[in-house]
This record gives C-alpha cells, sequence and structure tokens, in this order.
C-alpha cells in the first residue's frame, strides 16, 4: 500500500517499543502486548488508553505488512537524509523541485523509476509516494476495495444482565453477502484481470515528473472484470437485507462499553472481508444494587435490636439469597463484606459483595412495644450510656 501523508509526523517503531531492527516476530510480539493492555474493553472511558490502542494499532497496521514497512523504511531513511527539507514549490513537507537538485543527483532515474511507464507498483517515487500525492504507484492496492463497512448500534441491559453477561439479539439491515452468487458478484464464479489497468485498479496520467492517478473506469478500481454478472446483485457481491445477530455480552460489561464483533459488520463487496459490528452497551439501574468496580454494593435495613445484639439478616445476590451475620454492637451504617458474591471477572472470580446496614426506626408502636421502650431507654440511662459522649458538638 503506498505511502500515507501522515506518516512524516509518526514513529511506528517508537509506538510499539521497538527498535527500527525489530524482527516480524518482536514487532507482532509488541503489538500483542500493548493492544491488550490498552484494549477500550479492559479501560471503559480510559480515554488515554484508547489513544494509545489506536496508535499501537495504526503502527501494526503499516509494520506488520512487509511491503507497507519497506515503504516506511524507505521514506523515513530519505526523510532523514534531508531530501524534503529547505523551501519547496508547492508538495507536502517542502519537497525540493529546483533543476540543480535533480540534475546534480546521480540515482534520479533509479528513485524517480518509469514515471511515464503507466504501471501501478513499479517500485519508483511513484510507489513511495502514491497514497501523499494521490498519484500512482501500489495504486491497484489502494484502490481494490478492502472490506465491507464497519456497523454502529446500541442496547439497553438490565443491571443484572450487564454484570452476569448474556446474549442478546440484535437486528440490522445492511450489505450481506449475496447468496446467489454466494458474494462473488459473478453468476458463474469466474473473473479475469482488467486489461485496461493491468489488474492495477488504477490509471496513471503523465504530468511532469510526477504520475497522476485515478481508477480505472472500466473496473471500478477493483483490478478484475466480471464478464457474466450475477441477476441478483448486479455483480457487487452484496445485497441490503435485514439480519439478526445474537450478541454475546460478556460477565462485568458497564454503561457506555462498546463490545466489539468482528466480522459482523456489512459484507464487502465481491468476496472482500465483512467491516466489524461495534454495540455500544447502555446499563439500566437497579432497584436494589449499585456497583463499585466488581463489588456489587446493598443497602440492608435492620432493627436497632439487630445492630446491638448481633443477629442475621438474608441479603440477595446477582444468584441466589445469602446469610449475613451482624455482629452484637454494630454501629448504624458499617459495611460487612461477603467474598466472592459480587460481579463476574474475566480471571472467573468475582468481586465481593458490600452490605451496609442502616437502621429502620418504627413509625408507630403499639402499647406494650412503648411500654418496653421507655423501659430499656431508663435502663440505657441508668447504665451511664450517653450516645454524644465524645462528640465535637456536644460542647
Amino acid at each position: 500500500m503506498a505511502m500515507q501523508q501522515e506518516w512524516a509526523g509518526k514513529d511506528y517503531y517508537g509506538d510499539l517499543g521497538v527498535s527500527s531492527s525489530a524482527s516480524a516476530a518482536d514487532i507482532k510480539k509488541a503489538y500483542r502486548k500493548l493492544a491488550r493492555e490498552n484494549h477500550p474493553d479492559s479501560h471503559p472511558g480510559d480515554k488515554a488508553a484508547e489513544e494509545k490502542f489506536k496508535r499501537v494499532a495504526e503502527a501494526y497496521d503499516v509494520l506488520g505488512d512487509e511491503a507497507r514497512r519497506k515503504e516506511y523504511d524507505q521514506f523515513k531513511s530519505m526523510m532523514g537524509a534531508g531530501r524534503f527539507g529547505g523551501g519547496g514549490t508547492g508538495f507536502p513537507g517542502g519537497f525540493r523541485t529546483t533543476q540543480t537538485d535533480f540534475s546534480d543527483y546521480s540515482g534520479f532515474s533509479d528513485i524517480f523509476g518509469n514515471a511515464g511507464a503507466g504501471q501501478a507498483g513499479d517500485g519508483g517515487i511513484g510507489d513511495l509516494f502514491g497514497g501523499l500525492f494521490n498519484r500512482g504507484g501500489g495504486a491497484g492496492r489502494n484502490a481494490r476495495p478492502s472490506r465491507g463497512a464497519d456497523v454502529e448500534t446500541e442496547i439497553t441491559l438490565d443491571f443484572r444482565e450487564a454484570a452476569k453477561g448474556t446474549t442478546f439479539p440484535v437486528e440490522l439491515t445492511g450489505d450481506a453477502p449475496c447468496t446467489t452468487c454466494h458474494g462473488s458478484g459473478s453468476k458463474d464464479g469466474k473473473t479475469h484481470r482488467c486489461s485496461h489497468c493491468s489488474g492495477s485498479g488504477y490509471i496513471r496520467e503523465n504530468n511532469g515528473a510526477f504520475g497522476m492517478a485515478r481508477p480505472c473506469p472500466e473496473c471500478q478500481g477493483t483490478g478484475e472484470i466480471i464478464e457474466d454478472p450475477c441477476p441478483t446483485c448486479r455483480g457487487t457481491g452484496t445485497v441490503r437485507r435485514a439480519r439478526t445477530i445474537t450478541v454475546r455480552i460478556p460477565a462485568g460489561v458497564v454503561d457506555g462499553q462498546k463490545v466489539r464483533l468482528a466480522g459482523q459488520g456489512e459484507a464487502g463487496p465481491n468476496g472482500t472481508p465483512a467491516g466489524d459490528l461495534f454495540v455500544s452497551v447502555h446499563v439500566r439501574d437497579d432497584k436494589v444494587f449499585t456497583r463499585s468496580g466488581d463489588d456489587l454494593e446493598v443497602t440492608v435495613p435492620v432493627s436497632f435490636g439487630e445492630l446491638a445484639l448481633g443477629g442475621t439478616v438474608t441479603v440477595p445476590t446477582l444468584e441466589k439469597r445469602v446469610r449475613v451475620k451482624i455482629p452484637a454492637g454494630t454501629p448504624n451504617g458499617r459495611t460487612l463484606r461477603v467474598k466472592g458474591r459480587g460481579v463476574p471477572k474475566k480471571s472467573g472470580k468475582a468481586g465481593d459483595l458490600l452490605v451496609t446496614v442502616e437502621v429502620k426506626v418504627p413509625d408507630d408502636l403499639d402499647a406494650a412495644a412503648t411500654s418496653a421502650l421507655r423501659a430499656y431507654h431508663q435502663a440505657e440511662r441508668d447504665s451511664g450510656f450517653d450516645p454524644r459522649a465524645g462528640w465535637a458538638g456536644a460542647q
């Protein structure tokens, strides 16, 4: 693929943390490590991690491809040699076009290749600068559609569905592979190389030192000709139809998180890979639970007697109710921890259940309860208990 204009300001080796002499295996290893560490699913809402993930992916997209890496290295080498420096005549980066510079450079013809040859991918300057100037060289690889469009959709889940994980049917309408021709676009499944552009997908027009390129009008930039188009899709390989996809939502997904389903987007033209499906998840509030990371939080009403004397209460979890012991003398508002009853983690374990006890004061007492409470209150005073002892506001 021809060089992109943004390469001038990018350090792809630095983004992956490898040297320019790193092997393909080292580059892949570094990419996988950084992509895993900065994946948006592991850092929901973290813009810095998301930006790092994008830079790493962009770097690997270039360095992970042998041909693109070679072009990138050539471009950076020429940048370092100052061949793009100084004043310019309208080219990005101030590229010199003075007659003196060209005539004094003994390798001029080698670098610029056969600028007027009319063939894409000839290895000359057109290959190296094709993307920057929107000109020929490697044009066939740029012109050919590489994949289908990505699709985004939204779903809304209950709190407990998001915490436990679930499957959710999503209805989509978009480009899907044609079932008649199986996505090829050809009635008989056969295509042949476009003779007009020699399979490059672009036609180059000689305009001085550089060749301008445009998509081939015969093959529409695909590099191939379909003699007998499929009557159903008219040669595109795709048809627009509704389909239902069952999306698996992982346990512990949070509100606003995106789930990516590779290859579930729109079908690519003429058998190229499909795009991806991105599902934005919204989570409804729960009447009982709130969440803190992987921990579940629940507030349980209790009586004064249960706190003072101790007792046992049953509380809900994501699966079933559990019994929680309240020690005697537990103060109001204390949080008790129940291990492993929170939100499931990727490791297979789960967070904890945090149970906060809160005294519920009765609105109305009958005569017997009132008499007993008065007797207790008097006994409490007689014992010397002062609930405001040590309180800063007591003075």
